[in-house]
């Protein structure tokens, strides 16, 4: 498609206009021949003998905005593309099967990772080159994007059987690395071997002061800290059990007092870049409110702790109300970046999120009751949450200076020394820095909200399915559980075929808030099936209601059939079929979110209802047997193998929720399915 002049902006729309994906569209008005992902775009490279540069981001990513208006919305740069490569674009979070493919390229190739990820493939899909983002022109440091478009289509010219032949080893080469499930199957190690060794390297890597597993980044990790409260249940009465609790509700505290948490619009940022979780990465992702509602449930339901039980309230309420569709499901993803005001010509990451100091004096300079003479609502509120008149934010963390003179929300004082500080009563004290949130929030509601993705995905919505429904169980709130139960018709009506029992992955809001499915819809992935019969389970147990329990059997039995592989001991991520895969992946380790691969057969070893007899399937055995003989130096990837606790470690069915300080349950349950089958 030609673009627009140099002499005006280039606002022609290219093909990806009419797709439906929030991230394709952000690119739909780049003077680039971008095309989806699909056999037009596969086509025209055979047919031209062109490369192809494939571009995977998502649109909440914020090295992908920066690279898009740097060298994207660059119309040279445009130009140098679009002449001399088919020119391809995908959403990783529509199409993960795309992503991890050539993902395992860059990473085989480079040591990392990361999004925008950008490689060069042959007209047959075989990369040759790639890497993350570029920055636009060269530096002393760095190759520049436009050396890079030129250098890679002058070697096509030049040397192309030379290129060929090298994309045809790393091929070979990628193949050899994905042949996970295919050696011999060996015996599972014994439980309490592999449990062992996962703590003890949760332990060694635990940030002592500040919990988490590392320094910086920190991310949340939920599933390491559901693994330390199972390991807890197994050994609570050592010093090993004592520790692995004391870490998991330690990091939580930690977690919720920090910045990386949105004290005044609820909900949890990405990840944090510091160790003290006090600056994030300020994007919200769907599928982090889900596993964290979850996790912080579970705190509450050990500890016994309010705290936790308002935390995990905290994390419904935003999910509801900022992430909620009207049709009943979720949307993705808050981006992080936006506009500081309304006039503002350039978005900056936090912009909705931080404060200067004088801002939040102006909006709380009422004197405080009770307190020395002079002391504001501003004054109690920012001692609290560390506001300095200069800022909190480091430099060292701030290297694109969008967070000077700003401030990120953290508990920096606790409220028994802050209320003694201010000679304030606990009470006042809640009460003052409750009013401060509020005016906050509603001064916060002026600015320009973050980019919302309005994608909605089944795998996500499963998680969030899980969050509310356990979260209603455990805190004996039945608004919880009907929310997830219309997230769960949800999925039924619109991510679902009832002909093939096929999930689909993806579905959007429309005009008028109405759903809508592309031209050609996207079936789900291994992971979708994995959440959204968890999710299912989990609403199953908290309302008794059996129809969610039939449904998920059902989409057990299609994930088998599709995704299963007898021979390998081990399930596929994607279904098989689709021509334009160069490879097939098993993936024993699964993403940077949740526990797949193992909720995966708990229809198979829980006795239920619907099976006229109690069985134990072969199956969880089979691929923990696969899985240890591929991943030996890591098993703490494996802590979501406390999932199979009813065939593969027998002495979890002696952990009942009723040996919990707090247990929740709705009422009783039936006679065979009972709470030592699931806690």
């Amino acid at each position: 498609m030609a673009t627009a002049g140099r002499s005006s902006p280039p606002r022609r729309a290219n093909r990806l206009i009419y797709e439906r994906s929030p991230y394709l569209q952000q690119h739909a008005h780049n003077p680039v021949d971008w095309y989806p992902w699909g056999q037009e775009a596969f086509d025209k490279a055979k047919r031209e003998n062109k490369l192809i540069f494939l571009s995977v981001g998502y649109s909440t990513c914020h090295w992908c905005h920066v690279m898009e208006e740097e060298s994207f919305k660059n119309q040279e740069i445009g130009e140098i593309m679009s002449k001399n490569f088919v020119c391809i674009k995908v959403d990783r979070e529509e199409r993960p099967d795309v992503d991890k493919v050539y993902m395992t390229f860059v990473q085989a190739t480079s040591g990392g990772g990361g999004w925008p990820m950008s490689v060069w493939l042959t007209p047959d899909l075989r990369p040759f080159v790639g890497g993350t983002y570029f920055p636009p022109e060269d530096s002393a440091h760095h190759v520049g994007f436009r050396t890079v478009l030129l250098r890679i289509a002058e070697q096509w010219r030049q040397n192309q059987e030379a290129l060929l032949q090298s994309s045809q080893r790393i091929l070979e080469a990628l193949r050899s690395l994905s042949r996970v499930g295919t050696q011999d199957q060996q015996a599972a190690p014994p439980a309490q071997e592999v449990l062992t060794t996962c703590f003890q390297q949760l332990s060694g890597s635990y940030d002592e002061e500040y919990g988490g597993f590392s320094q910086c980044p920190k991310f949340p990790t939920p599933v390491n800290l559901n693994f330390l409260f199972t390991y807890w249940a197994l050994h609570r009465t050592t010093p090993e059990g004592a520790r692995a609790l004391q870490m998991s509700l330690h990091t939580l505290k930690m977690m919720a007092h920090g910045g990386i948490h949105d004290h005044i619009g609820q909900g949890f940022h990405r990840y944090s870049t510091d160790r003290h979780w006090h600056v994030p990465h300020f994007e919200k992702m769907l599928y982090d409110q889900g596993q964290l509602a979850v996790v912080y449930s579970r705190a509450f339901q050990i500890s016994g702790d309010e705290f936790f039980a308002d935390v995990a309230a905290d994390i419904l309420l935003y999910a509801s109300r900022d992430l909620g569709s009207p049709a009943g499901g979720f949307y993705s993803a808050e981006d992080a970046d936006s506009y500081p005001t309304a006039t503002s010509s350039e978005k900056r990451e936090g912009a909705f999120c931080v404060w200067a100091a004088e801002e939040v004096r102006a909006l709380l300079p009422d004197p405080v009751e009770g307190a020395a003479d002079g002391t504001t609502l501003g004054d109690v509120f920012m001692h609290y949450y560390g506001v300095k008149e200069d800022g909190n934010v480091s430099p060292r963390k701030d290297p694109h200076k969008e967070l000077q003179g700003k401030n990120v929300l953290i508990a920096h004082s606790s409220p028994e020394l802050t209320a003694a500080h201010f000679g304030l009563e606990p009470g006042q004290l809640s009460a003052v820095l409750q009013e401060g949130r509020r005016r906050l929030q509603a001064a916060r509601a002026q600015r320009p909200r973050p980019h919302l993705d309005t994608k909605m995905l089944a795998s996500w919505n499963g998680l969030m399915i899980s969050g509310f429904a356990q979260a209603g169980a455990v805190l004996a709130k039945q608004e919880y559980v009907s929310r997830a139960a219309q997230a769960a018709g949800f999925v039924r009506r619109h991510l679902w075929e009832p002909g093939s029992g096929r999930l689909l992955r993806s579905c959007y809001r429309g005009e008028a808030d109405v759903v809508e499915q592309s031209a050609a819809p996207i079936h789900g992935f291994l992971e979708d099936y994995v959440f959204v019969i968890q999710g299912l389970f989990d609403l199953y147990e908290a309302s008794l209601d059996q129809s969610w329990l039939e449904w998920a059997l059902q989409l057990q039995h299609t994930q088998d059939k599709l995704f299963w592989d007898p021979k390998g001991f081990a399930y596929f991520s994607s279904e098989a079929g689709d021509p334009s895969l160069l490879l097939r992946l098993k993936d024993g380790a699964w993403g940077p979110w949740a526990e797949q691969g193992w909720s995966w057969r708990w229809a198979d070893v829980t006795p239920c209802p619907l099976q006229t007899r109690m069985e134990q399937s072969p199956l969880p055995t089979l691929l923990l047997s696969q899985t240890c003989s591929e991943q030996p130096r890591i098993p703490a990837t494996w802590s979501g193998w406390k999932r199979l606790g009813r065939s593969w470690l027998p002495s979890l069915r002696g952990c009942r929720r009723s040996r919990w300080p707090c247990p929740r349950w709705p009422g009783p349950l039936p006679c065979s399915i009972t709470p030592s089958n699931r806690w």
